[in-house]
Protein backbone atom coordinates (compact mmCIF):
# COMPACT_ATOMS: atom_id res chain seq x y z
CA UNK A 1 0.00 0.00 0.00
CA UNK A 2 1.35 3.34 -1.09
CA UNK A 3 1.15 6.25 1.31
CA UNK A 4 1.39 9.92 0.62
CA UNK A 5 4.35 11.44 2.36
CA UNK A 6 2.35 14.46 3.50
CA UNK A 7 -0.08 12.29 5.51
CA UNK A 8 2.50 9.89 7.00
CA UNK A 9 3.50 12.18 9.90
CA UNK A 10 -0.09 12.21 11.18
CA UNK A 11 0.05 8.52 12.11
CA UNK A 12 3.52 8.76 13.62
CA UNK A 13 2.65 11.88 15.60
CA UNK A 14 -0.65 10.34 16.81
CA UNK A 15 1.05 7.15 18.04
CA UNK A 16 3.82 9.16 19.72
CA UNK A 17 1.32 11.41 21.49
CA UNK A 18 -0.71 8.41 22.69
CA UNK A 19 2.42 6.78 24.14
CA UNK A 20 3.51 10.07 25.72
CA UNK A 21 0.10 10.47 27.39
CA UNK A 22 0.26 7.00 28.94
CA UNK A 23 3.81 7.53 30.20
CA UNK A 24 2.92 10.99 31.54
CA UNK A 25 -0.09 9.63 33.47
CA UNK A 26 2.03 6.92 35.12
CA UNK A 27 4.69 9.47 36.14
CA UNK A 28 2.44 12.39 37.15
CA UNK A 29 -1.17 11.23 37.68
CA UNK A 30 -2.01 14.49 39.43
CA UNK A 31 -1.59 16.44 36.13
CA UNK A 32 -4.66 14.93 34.56
CA UNK A 33 -5.47 18.02 32.47
CA UNK A 34 -2.14 17.77 30.61
CA UNK A 35 -2.57 14.05 29.98
CA UNK A 36 -6.11 14.64 28.69
CA UNK A 37 -4.90 17.30 26.26
CA UNK A 38 -2.10 15.10 24.91
CA UNK A 39 -4.43 12.12 24.45
CA UNK A 40 -6.99 14.36 22.74
CA UNK A 41 -4.39 15.54 20.22
CA UNK A 42 -3.33 11.93 19.66
CA UNK A 43 -6.93 10.92 18.95
CA UNK A 44 -7.35 13.84 16.52
CA UNK A 45 -4.18 12.91 14.60
CA UNK A 46 -5.26 9.27 14.31
CA UNK A 47 -8.74 10.21 13.09
CA UNK A 48 -7.26 12.50 10.37
CA UNK A 49 -4.84 9.73 9.43
CA UNK A 50 -7.74 7.26 9.09
CA UNK A 51 -9.77 9.67 6.92
CA UNK A 52 -6.82 10.42 4.64
CA UNK A 53 -6.11 6.73 4.11
CA UNK A 54 -9.68 5.41 4.12
CA UNK A 55 -9.65 4.16 0.51
CA UNK A 56 -6.20 2.62 0.84
CA UNK A 57 -7.17 0.90 4.07
CA UNK A 58 -10.34 -0.45 2.44
CA UNK A 59 -8.34 -1.93 -0.46
CA UNK A 60 -5.73 -3.30 1.91
CA UNK A 61 -8.33 -4.98 4.15
CA UNK A 62 -9.89 -6.85 1.20
CA UNK A 63 -6.68 -8.80 0.45
CA UNK A 64 -6.46 -12.49 1.40
CA UNK A 65 -3.13 -12.00 3.18
CA UNK A 66 -4.67 -9.19 5.21
CA UNK A 67 -7.58 -11.36 6.30
CA UNK A 68 -5.22 -14.12 7.43
CA UNK A 69 -3.07 -11.59 9.25
CA UNK A 70 -6.17 -10.12 10.84
CA UNK A 71 -7.14 -13.54 12.17
CA UNK A 72 -3.72 -13.86 13.77
CA UNK A 73 -4.03 -10.38 15.27
CA UNK A 74 -7.49 -11.23 16.61
CA UNK A 75 -6.15 -14.42 18.24
CA UNK A 76 -3.27 -12.48 19.82
CA UNK A 77 -5.70 -9.78 21.02
CA UNK A 78 -8.00 -12.43 22.50
CA UNK A 79 -5.10 -14.09 24.34
CA UNK A 80 -3.96 -10.73 25.68
CA UNK A 81 -7.53 -10.01 26.76
CA UNK A 82 -7.82 -13.36 28.55
CA UNK A 83 -4.53 -12.81 30.38
CA UNK A 84 -5.57 -9.27 31.32
CA UNK A 85 -8.91 -10.42 32.71
CA UNK A 86 -7.27 -13.34 34.57
CA UNK A 87 -4.71 -11.02 36.15
CA UNK A 88 -7.44 -8.53 37.07
CA UNK A 89 -9.50 -11.23 38.78
CA UNK A 90 -6.43 -12.66 40.50
CA UNK A 91 -5.57 -9.20 41.85
CA UNK A 92 -9.10 -8.65 43.13
CA UNK A 93 -9.73 -12.22 44.36
CA UNK A 94 -6.32 -13.68 45.06
CA UNK A 95 -5.93 -17.35 45.96
CA UNK A 96 -2.71 -18.48 47.59
CA UNK A 97 -1.21 -21.88 48.40
CA UNK A 98 1.49 -22.36 51.01
CA UNK A 99 3.81 -25.23 50.08
CA UNK A 100 6.53 -24.35 52.61
CA UNK A 101 7.51 -27.19 54.95
CA UNK A 102 6.48 -25.36 58.13
CA UNK A 103 3.59 -23.32 56.66
CA UNK A 104 5.57 -20.12 57.19
CA UNK A 105 3.23 -18.07 55.00
CA UNK A 106 -0.10 -19.27 56.44
CA UNK A 107 -1.98 -17.42 59.15
CA UNK A 108 -2.90 -19.29 62.32
CA UNK A 109 -6.58 -20.12 62.97
CA UNK A 110 -6.66 -17.57 65.80
CA UNK A 111 -5.49 -14.83 63.45
CA UNK A 112 -8.31 -15.59 61.01
CA UNK A 113 -10.82 -15.44 63.86
CA UNK A 114 -9.46 -12.11 65.04
CA UNK A 115 -9.59 -10.67 61.52
CA UNK A 116 -13.15 -11.87 60.98
CA UNK A 117 -14.31 -10.32 64.27
CA UNK A 118 -12.61 -6.92 63.94
CA UNK A 119 -15.18 -4.34 65.10
CA UNK A 120 -13.63 -1.41 63.21
CA UNK A 121 -10.95 -0.38 60.72
CA UNK A 122 -7.30 -0.67 61.70
CA UNK A 123 -4.52 1.33 60.06
CA UNK A 124 -1.02 -0.14 60.18
CA UNK A 125 1.94 2.13 59.39
CA UNK A 126 5.27 0.33 59.07
CA UNK A 127 8.45 2.39 59.28
CA UNK A 128 11.09 0.31 57.55
CA UNK A 129 13.47 0.27 54.60
CA UNK A 130 13.78 -2.39 51.94
CA UNK A 131 17.29 -3.22 53.14
CA UNK A 132 16.18 -3.66 56.78
CA UNK A 133 15.94 -7.25 58.12
CA UNK A 134 12.27 -6.98 59.07
CA UNK A 135 10.98 -5.49 55.82
CA UNK A 136 10.23 -8.73 54.02
CA UNK A 137 8.60 -10.34 57.08
CA UNK A 138 6.35 -7.33 57.62
CA UNK A 139 5.38 -7.22 53.95
CA UNK A 140 4.59 -10.94 53.59
CA UNK A 141 2.57 -11.19 56.79
CA UNK A 142 0.69 -7.91 56.46
CA UNK A 143 -0.21 -8.74 52.85
CA UNK A 144 -1.88 -11.88 54.19
CA UNK A 145 -3.68 -9.84 56.86
CA UNK A 146 -4.88 -7.32 54.28
CA UNK A 147 -6.17 -10.03 51.96
CA UNK A 148 -8.03 -11.73 54.82
CA UNK A 149 -9.84 -8.56 55.99
CA UNK A 150 -11.00 -5.43 54.22
CA UNK A 151 -10.74 -3.53 57.51
CA UNK A 152 -6.93 -3.62 57.43
CA UNK A 153 -5.06 -0.74 55.77
CA UNK A 154 -1.27 -0.99 55.51
CA UNK A 155 1.24 1.70 54.58
CA UNK A 156 5.02 1.33 54.37
CA UNK A 157 7.12 4.44 55.02
CA UNK A 158 10.87 4.82 54.62
CA UNK A 159 11.91 6.97 57.63
CA UNK A 160 14.93 8.31 55.71
CA UNK A 161 12.84 9.56 52.78
CA UNK A 162 9.98 10.84 54.95
CA UNK A 163 11.63 12.00 58.19
CA UNK A 164 8.71 14.26 59.14
CA UNK A 165 6.30 11.32 59.28
CA UNK A 166 8.77 9.36 61.41
CA UNK A 167 9.18 12.31 63.78
CA UNK A 168 5.42 12.76 64.13
CA UNK A 169 5.12 9.17 65.40
CA UNK A 170 8.24 9.39 67.54
CA UNK A 171 10.06 6.67 65.60
CA UNK A 172 13.58 6.12 66.93
CA UNK A 173 14.32 2.80 65.19
CA UNK A 174 13.35 1.15 61.93
CA UNK A 175 11.26 -2.03 61.62
CA UNK A 176 8.56 -0.46 63.80
CA UNK A 177 4.83 -0.83 63.08
CA UNK A 178 2.17 1.53 64.45
CA UNK A 179 -1.37 0.12 64.84
CA UNK A 180 -4.12 2.75 65.00
CA UNK A 181 -7.84 2.20 65.56
CA UNK A 182 -10.17 4.68 67.18
CA UNK A 183 -8.37 6.23 70.13
CA UNK A 184 -6.03 3.26 70.56
CA UNK A 185 -2.41 3.17 69.36
CA UNK A 186 -0.12 0.15 69.68
CA UNK A 187 3.57 0.00 68.74
CA UNK A 188 5.17 -3.26 67.54
CA UNK A 189 8.88 -3.85 66.88
CA UNK A 190 8.72 -7.57 66.06
CA UNK A 191 7.14 -8.77 62.77
CA UNK A 192 6.13 -12.14 64.22
CA UNK A 193 2.52 -13.25 63.76
CA UNK A 194 2.02 -13.45 67.52
CA UNK A 195 2.99 -9.80 67.98
CA UNK A 196 0.94 -8.55 65.01
CA UNK A 197 -2.22 -10.45 65.96
CA UNK A 198 -1.87 -9.47 69.60
CA UNK A 199 -1.58 -5.83 68.57
CA UNK A 200 -4.71 -6.16 66.42
CA UNK A 201 -6.67 -7.54 69.35
CA UNK A 202 -5.49 -4.82 71.71
CA UNK A 203 -5.95 -1.89 69.37
CA UNK A 204 -9.48 -2.90 68.33
CA UNK A 205 -10.77 -3.01 71.93
CA UNK A 206 -11.44 0.06 74.04
CA UNK A 207 -11.55 -1.95 77.26
CA UNK A 208 -9.13 -4.69 78.23
CA UNK A 209 -10.13 -7.68 80.30
CA UNK A 210 -8.16 -8.02 83.49
CA UNK A 211 -6.46 -11.13 84.89
CA UNK A 212 -5.32 -10.91 88.52
CA UNK A 213 -2.76 -13.36 89.89
CA UNK A 214 -3.01 -14.01 93.62
CA UNK A 215 0.24 -13.41 95.55
CA UNK A 216 1.48 -13.82 99.08
CA UNK A 217 1.68 -17.63 99.27
CA UNK A 218 4.86 -18.46 97.36
CA UNK A 219 3.21 -18.30 93.92
CA UNK A 220 5.28 -17.94 90.75
CA UNK A 221 6.23 -14.28 90.26
CA UNK A 222 5.10 -12.44 87.13
CA UNK A 223 8.34 -10.43 87.17
CA UNK A 224 10.67 -13.41 87.59
CA UNK A 225 12.53 -14.19 84.35
CA UNK A 226 14.23 -17.33 85.69
CA UNK A 227 13.00 -20.81 84.70
CA UNK A 228 10.52 -20.92 87.59
CA UNK A 229 9.08 -17.47 86.89
CA UNK A 230 5.86 -16.49 85.12
CA UNK A 231 7.15 -13.52 83.10
CA UNK A 232 6.75 -15.37 79.77
CA UNK A 233 3.18 -16.33 80.63
CA UNK A 234 2.46 -12.71 81.57
CA UNK A 235 3.91 -11.49 78.25
CA UNK A 236 1.92 -14.14 76.38
CA UNK A 237 -1.36 -13.03 77.97
CA UNK A 238 -0.53 -9.36 77.50
CA UNK A 239 -0.02 -9.94 73.78
CA UNK A 240 -3.52 -11.42 73.67
CA UNK A 241 -5.02 -8.14 74.85
CA UNK A 242 -5.31 -8.83 78.58
CA UNK A 243 -4.37 -6.52 81.41
CA UNK A 244 -2.30 -8.69 83.77
CA UNK A 245 -1.64 -7.69 87.40
CA UNK A 246 -1.29 -9.17 90.86
CA UNK A 247 -3.56 -8.97 93.92
CA UNK A 248 -3.15 -9.77 97.61
CA UNK A 249 -6.36 -10.75 99.35
CA UNK A 250 -4.58 -10.29 102.67
CA UNK A 251 -4.86 -6.54 102.18
CA UNK A 252 -8.00 -6.41 100.02
CA UNK A 253 -11.54 -7.01 101.25
CA UNK A 254 -12.48 -8.80 98.04
CA UNK A 255 -11.72 -9.37 94.39
CA UNK A 256 -12.39 -6.22 92.29
CA UNK A 257 -15.58 -6.24 90.22
CA UNK A 258 -13.85 -5.79 86.86
CA UNK A 259 -11.74 -8.92 87.26
CA UNK A 260 -12.29 -11.25 84.31
CA UNK A 261 -10.13 -14.09 85.72
CA UNK A 262 -8.59 -14.72 89.12
CA UNK A 263 -5.52 -16.97 88.83
CA UNK A 264 -3.69 -18.96 91.49
CA UNK A 265 -0.35 -19.95 89.99
CA UNK A 266 1.24 -22.60 92.19
CA UNK A 267 0.60 -21.45 95.78
CA UNK A 268 2.98 -23.21 98.18
CA UNK A 269 2.07 -21.75 101.57
CA UNK A 270 -1.29 -22.04 103.37
CA UNK A 271 -4.07 -19.69 102.31
CA UNK A 272 -6.06 -18.14 105.15
CA UNK A 273 -9.74 -18.83 105.70
CA UNK A 274 -10.56 -15.16 105.06
CA UNK A 275 -8.87 -15.32 101.65
CA UNK A 276 -10.70 -18.51 100.71
CA UNK A 277 -14.01 -16.86 101.68
CA UNK A 278 -13.23 -13.89 99.44
CA UNK A 279 -12.42 -16.20 96.54
CA UNK A 280 -15.67 -18.13 97.17
CA UNK A 281 -17.70 -14.90 97.15
CA UNK A 282 -16.03 -13.86 93.88
CA UNK A 283 -16.94 -17.17 92.20
CA UNK A 284 -20.51 -17.16 93.51
CA UNK A 285 -20.97 -13.68 92.04
CA UNK A 286 -20.07 -15.04 88.61
CA UNK A 287 -16.29 -14.95 88.81
CA UNK A 288 -13.86 -17.12 86.90
CA UNK A 289 -11.05 -19.03 88.58
CA UNK A 290 -7.87 -20.49 87.06
CA UNK A 291 -6.31 -22.75 89.66
CA UNK A 292 -2.88 -24.38 89.17
CA UNK A 293 -1.71 -26.41 92.18
CA UNK A 294 1.39 -28.63 92.38
CA UNK A 295 1.61 -31.95 94.30
CA UNK A 296 4.02 -30.60 96.93
CA UNK A 297 1.90 -27.55 97.78
CA UNK A 298 1.01 -26.82 101.40
CA UNK A 299 -1.98 -24.70 100.36
CA UNK A 300 -5.06 -26.58 101.56
CA UNK A 301 -7.83 -25.66 99.11
CA UNK A 302 -10.23 -28.42 100.15
CA UNK A 303 -12.58 -26.06 102.08
CA UNK A 304 -12.98 -24.00 98.90
CA UNK A 305 -13.16 -26.70 96.22
CA UNK A 306 -15.35 -29.19 98.12
CA UNK A 307 -18.32 -26.81 97.79
CA UNK A 308 -18.44 -27.70 94.09
CA UNK A 309 -17.43 -31.36 94.41
CA UNK A 310 -13.82 -30.78 93.37
CA UNK A 311 -10.74 -32.15 95.07
CA UNK A 312 -6.98 -32.44 94.61
CA UNK A 313 -5.86 -36.07 94.66
CA UNK A 314 -2.90 -37.33 96.72
CA UNK A 315 0.45 -38.38 95.34
CA UNK A 316 2.25 -37.67 92.08
CA UNK A 317 1.12 -38.93 88.68
CA UNK A 318 3.34 -41.56 87.09
CA UNK A 319 2.79 -42.66 83.49
CA UNK A 320 4.85 -45.37 81.82
CA UNK A 321 3.37 -44.63 78.40
CA UNK A 322 2.58 -40.92 77.97
CA UNK A 323 5.72 -39.36 79.33
CA UNK A 324 8.76 -37.58 78.00
CA UNK A 325 11.11 -40.14 76.49
CA UNK A 326 14.27 -40.67 78.55
CA UNK A 327 12.78 -38.25 81.09
CA UNK A 328 11.56 -38.69 84.62
CA UNK A 329 8.55 -40.95 85.15
CA UNK A 330 6.66 -37.93 86.47
CA UNK A 331 7.27 -35.77 83.37
CA UNK A 332 3.92 -36.41 81.68
CA UNK A 333 3.58 -35.81 77.95
CA UNK A 334 -0.21 -35.73 77.73
CA UNK A 335 -1.87 -36.58 74.42
CA UNK A 336 -5.34 -37.64 75.62
CA UNK A 337 -7.85 -34.81 75.72
CA UNK A 338 -11.60 -34.74 76.27
CA UNK A 339 -13.84 -32.94 73.77
CA UNK A 340 -14.33 -29.41 75.07
CA UNK A 341 -14.00 -25.84 73.82
CA UNK A 342 -10.61 -25.60 75.54
CA UNK A 343 -9.23 -28.70 73.81
CA UNK A 344 -11.03 -28.55 70.45
CA UNK A 345 -8.04 -27.21 68.49
CA UNK A 346 -5.17 -28.72 70.47
CA UNK A 347 -2.92 -30.73 68.16
CA UNK A 348 0.26 -30.89 70.23
CA UNK A 349 1.09 -32.76 73.42
CA UNK A 350 1.22 -30.82 76.69
CA UNK A 351 4.13 -31.37 79.07
CA UNK A 352 3.09 -31.51 82.75
CA UNK A 353 6.16 -32.02 84.98
CA UNK A 354 5.29 -33.37 88.44
CA UNK A 355 1.47 -33.26 88.34
CA UNK A 356 -1.37 -34.40 90.61
CA UNK A 357 -4.82 -35.62 89.65
CA UNK A 358 -8.22 -33.98 90.06
CA UNK A 359 -11.17 -35.66 91.79
CA UNK A 360 -14.88 -34.91 91.53
CA UNK A 361 -17.78 -35.86 93.82
CA UNK A 362 -20.87 -36.10 91.62
CA UNK A 363 -23.20 -35.84 94.60
CA UNK A 364 -21.66 -32.63 95.95
CA UNK A 365 -21.32 -31.14 92.47
CA UNK A 366 -24.62 -32.34 91.03
CA UNK A 367 -25.50 -28.83 89.82
CA UNK A 368 -22.23 -28.41 88.00
CA UNK A 369 -20.99 -29.64 84.64
CA UNK A 370 -17.63 -31.31 85.23
CA UNK A 371 -15.40 -32.05 82.21
CA UNK A 372 -11.93 -33.60 82.65
CA UNK A 373 -9.76 -31.92 80.04
CA UNK A 374 -6.59 -34.04 80.03
CA UNK A 375 -6.00 -37.60 81.24
CA UNK A 376 -3.10 -39.94 81.75
CA UNK A 377 -2.94 -43.24 79.86
CA UNK A 378 -4.33 -46.53 81.28
CA UNK A 379 -0.74 -47.46 82.13
CA UNK A 380 -0.50 -44.84 84.88
CA UNK A 381 -1.20 -44.26 88.54
CA UNK A 382 -0.88 -41.73 91.36
CA UNK A 383 2.26 -42.70 93.27
CA UNK A 384 1.91 -41.87 96.97
CA UNK A 385 5.50 -42.72 97.89
CA UNK A 386 8.30 -41.39 95.68
CA UNK A 387 11.09 -41.64 98.22
CA UNK A 388 12.53 -44.69 96.57
CA UNK A 389 11.35 -43.72 93.10
CA UNK A 390 9.10 -46.78 92.90
CA UNK A 391 8.10 -47.62 89.31
CA UNK A 392 5.54 -50.30 90.08
CA UNK A 393 1.91 -49.90 91.02
CA UNK A 394 0.96 -50.61 94.63
CA UNK A 395 -2.69 -51.63 94.47
CA UNK A 396 -3.25 -50.91 98.17
CA UNK A 397 -1.74 -47.42 98.39
CA UNK A 398 -1.64 -45.98 94.87
CA UNK A 399 -4.53 -44.81 92.67
CA UNK A 400 -4.82 -46.64 89.33
CA UNK A 401 -5.14 -44.56 86.14
CA UNK A 402 -6.26 -43.20 83.79
CA UNK A 403 -6.57 -40.05 85.91
CA UNK A 404 -7.46 -36.45 84.97
CA UNK A 405 -4.89 -33.77 85.79
CA UNK A 406 -6.97 -30.85 84.43
CA UNK A 407 -10.70 -30.19 84.53
CA UNK A 408 -13.26 -27.49 83.69
CA UNK A 409 -16.32 -26.74 85.79
CA UNK A 410 -19.40 -24.65 84.96
CA UNK A 411 -23.00 -24.62 86.26
CA UNK A 412 -25.47 -26.80 84.39
CA UNK A 413 -28.24 -24.20 84.67
CA UNK A 414 -27.57 -20.94 82.81
CA UNK A 415 -27.65 -17.85 85.07
CA UNK A 416 -30.44 -15.29 84.96
CA UNK A 417 -30.32 -12.85 82.07
CA UNK A 418 -27.74 -10.16 82.62
CA UNK A 419 -25.86 -12.07 85.32
CA UNK A 420 -22.36 -13.52 84.77
CA UNK A 421 -21.82 -17.27 84.68
CA UNK A 422 -19.14 -18.61 87.05
CA UNK A 423 -16.57 -21.10 85.79
CA UNK A 424 -13.37 -22.79 86.93
CA UNK A 425 -10.38 -24.52 85.38
CA UNK A 426 -8.35 -26.61 87.81
CA UNK A 427 -4.93 -27.93 86.76
CA UNK A 428 -2.85 -30.22 88.95
CA UNK A 429 0.39 -28.54 87.90
CA UNK A 430 1.68 -24.99 87.57
CA UNK A 431 5.18 -25.63 86.20
CA UNK A 432 3.82 -26.18 82.67
CA UNK A 433 3.27 -22.40 82.39
CA UNK A 434 6.61 -21.30 83.83
CA UNK A 435 9.39 -19.79 81.72
CA UNK A 436 11.12 -23.15 81.51
CA UNK A 437 8.16 -25.00 79.96
CA UNK A 438 5.61 -22.55 78.53
CA UNK A 439 7.33 -22.52 75.12
CA UNK A 440 7.05 -26.30 74.82
CA UNK A 441 4.72 -27.23 71.92
CA UNK A 442 1.22 -27.40 73.37
CA UNK A 443 1.86 -25.70 76.72
CA UNK A 444 1.26 -22.14 75.57
CA UNK A 445 -1.73 -23.32 73.54
CA UNK A 446 -3.29 -24.99 76.57
CA UNK A 447 -2.77 -21.89 78.72
CA UNK A 448 -4.29 -19.60 76.08
CA UNK A 449 -7.23 -21.92 75.54
CA UNK A 450 -7.97 -22.10 79.25
CA UNK A 451 -7.82 -18.32 79.73
CA UNK A 452 -9.78 -17.77 76.52
CA UNK A 453 -12.61 -20.02 77.73
CA UNK A 454 -12.64 -18.48 81.20
CA UNK A 455 -12.53 -14.95 79.81
CA UNK A 456 -15.23 -15.80 77.25
CA UNK A 457 -12.97 -14.72 74.40
CA UNK A 458 -13.93 -17.14 71.65
CA UNK A 459 -11.26 -15.82 69.28
CA UNK A 460 -8.60 -17.05 71.74
CA UNK A 461 -9.76 -20.64 71.55
CA UNK A 462 -7.77 -21.27 68.37
CA UNK A 463 -4.13 -22.15 68.37
CA UNK A 464 -2.19 -19.11 69.57
CA UNK A 465 -0.35 -17.44 66.72
CA UNK A 466 3.41 -17.94 66.68
CA UNK A 467 6.32 -18.14 64.33
CA UNK A 468 6.37 -21.47 62.60
CA UNK A 469 9.50 -23.40 63.43
CA UNK A 470 10.79 -26.90 62.92
CA UNK A 471 9.33 -28.96 65.74
CA UNK A 472 11.23 -32.14 66.53
CA UNK A 473 9.37 -35.41 66.92
CA UNK A 474 9.31 -36.25 70.63
CA UNK A 475 8.58 -39.99 71.01
CA UNK A 476 7.14 -41.60 74.09
CA UNK A 477 8.95 -44.66 75.52
CA UNK A 478 6.98 -47.16 73.39
CA UNK A 479 7.67 -45.22 70.20
CA UNK A 480 11.30 -44.85 71.20
CA UNK A 481 11.73 -48.62 71.61
CA UNK A 482 9.93 -49.25 68.31
CA UNK A 483 12.29 -46.89 66.49
CA UNK A 484 15.26 -48.58 68.14
CA UNK A 485 14.17 -52.07 67.04
CA UNK A 486 13.32 -50.96 63.49
CA UNK A 487 16.34 -48.77 62.79
CA UNK A 488 19.08 -50.52 64.73
CA UNK A 489 18.02 -54.18 64.52
CA UNK A 490 15.36 -54.93 61.89
CA UNK A 491 16.57 -52.83 58.91
CA UNK A 492 20.28 -53.75 59.22
CA UNK A 493 19.34 -57.44 59.60
CA UNK A 494 17.08 -57.26 56.55
CA UNK A 495 19.85 -55.61 54.53
CA UNK A 496 22.36 -58.24 55.66
CA UNK A 497 20.04 -61.11 54.65
CA UNK A 498 19.41 -59.48 51.25
CA UNK A 499 23.15 -59.11 50.72
CA UNK A 500 23.82 -62.76 51.59
CA UNK A 501 21.01 -63.88 49.24
CA UNK A 502 22.40 -61.86 46.31
CA UNK A 503 25.93 -63.09 47.01
CA UNK A 504 24.83 -66.77 47.00
CA UNK A 505 22.95 -66.31 43.70
CA UNK A 506 25.98 -64.71 42.07
CA UNK A 507 28.20 -67.57 43.28
CA UNK A 508 25.99 -70.08 41.44
CA UNK A 509 26.28 -68.29 38.09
Amino acid sequence: MEMKLKTLPLGVVGAALAAAGMIGYSLAPEKLWLVTMVEGLALLCLILFFIAHFQSLKTFSSRRSTRMGANSLIMVALMIGILTIANFLAARHSLRWDFSENQNFSLAPQTHRVLRSLPRDVKITVFTREKDPGYQSYKERLDSYRQASSKIAVEFIDPERQPKSAQSYGITRTDTAIFESGAQTIRVTNPSEAELTGALMRVSKDEKKRILFLEGHGEHSLDDRERSGFSSARDLLTRQGYEVNTISLLTKTGVPDRTAILALAGPRKPITTEELDRIRVYIERGGRLLLMVDPDSQADLTPLLSRWGLGLGPGVLVDLQDRLAQGDLTALLVRTFTEHEITQDLNAAVLFPLARHITFDEQAGKDWDYVPLARTSPNSWAETDLKGRVVSLNEKEDVKGPLPMAAALAPKTPPAEGKPRPAMVVIGNSAFATNGFVNFPGNSDFLLHATGWLGEDRELLAIGPRDQALRPFVPNPIQERTLLYVQVIFLPTLLFIAGITVWRKRRRL
